[in-house]
């Protein structure tokens, strides 16, 4: 993912950006199913992201976890691919706006200095607001849609975005720490975290990444083309549904997850009708939103 020769950007090459919103995500801790991480790339690829700059990895990561690769250039020249963090920006489709997307790897070292360092281009490009990407092991079960939750750490992005403030207390990673190095640069910050079932967290979960792209859809009111994506979801389900099958108590566990999931659901429904009963103007404005991102053909 992230294997571009390190560099810096210095001002003379700072693109003249509108508005921009800067969306992050991070391979590692925070990237349970690499949902995360893999919503950053399909963003970079669909709306044609162009390369801005590059984090310099000697400060930040340990090589001995975090390896360089050796490739291979017509066959014959080897050469040295570092891994690290890196920025580009794109147009925002039919907004008249741009985007700054930092594509990353957790740092081993010195997280503060790193947070420090995309801040301050942050600052320089002109971002407005930031949006974290993450996702994490849960008791969810693989057949329901992928739970998306939002976390804020101003009251400002609360309101604007439709985030909660979040209750957890316990290890966190590079997802908070930016974030709230963000908040405290007066910059917007929020968070979204999709929820990953735990029972096949080793493989690659196309289906958490969607969730996350619809919410990134949501925030920003633009259309996200998701490409293969969704086929990509299907087949997953299909084939962790085979799986399940084939296994007395693995099937039993992911029924008693189905039927947890469905009692959370039918705690909530009282509130959630109450809301939609008075909020018959917010549901039409959101389904016209909806029909304008996906164009006449929708």
């Amino acid at each position: 993912m992230t294997d571009r020769e390190p560099s810096t950007t210095g001002g003379d090459s700072v693109p003249d950006l509108v508005e921009p919103v800067l969306i992050a995500a991070f391979e590692g801790w925070n990237d349970a199913g690499e949902a995360a991480s893999t919503a950053l790339e399909h963003l970079e690829l669909s709306w044609d992201a162009e390369p801005l700059t590059s984090i310099d990895p000697e400060e930040y990561y340990d090589f001995q976890v975090t390896r360089p690769h050796v490739k291979l250039a017509d066959g014959v020249t080897r050469r040295i691919e570092w891994q690290t963090t890196r920025l580009s920006w794109a147009a925002l489709p039919g907004t008249g706006r741009h985007v700054v997307l930092v594509n990353g790897i957790e740092p081993n070292l010195r997280w503060r200095t790193f947070c420090a360092e995309i801040v301050g281009h942050a600052e320089r490009l002109g971002v407005t607001k930031v949006i974290t990407l993450g996702a994490l092991l849960t008791e969810v079960p693989h057949t329901r849609p992928t739970p998306v939750n939002g976390t804020a750490w101003d009251l400002e992005s609360l309101e604007e975005m439709g985030t909660e403030p979040s209750s957890y207390e316990g290890p966190t990673g590079i997802v908070a720490v930016f974030q709230q190095a963000c908040v405290q640069a007066g910059i917007p910050a929020v968070s979204y975290w999709a929820e990953v079932p735990h029972y096949v967290s080793q493989a690659q979960v196309p289906k958490a990444a969607v969730a996350l792209l619809h919410r990134i859809e949501e925030a920003l009111d633009v259309e996200v083309p998701l490409g293969a994506l969704p086929e990509k979801a299907e087949e997953w389900e299909q084939t962790v549904s085979e799986m399940a099958d084939a296994d007395d108590e693995v099937r039993e566990y992911v029924r008693q997850l189905e039927e947890q999931a469905s009692e959370s659901e039918a705690e909530g429904k009282g509130k959630g009708t109450e809301l939609r009963e008075t909020s018959g103007d917010s549901i039409a404005a959101d389904f016209e939103r909806y029909l304008r991102r996906r164009g006449p053909n929708a």
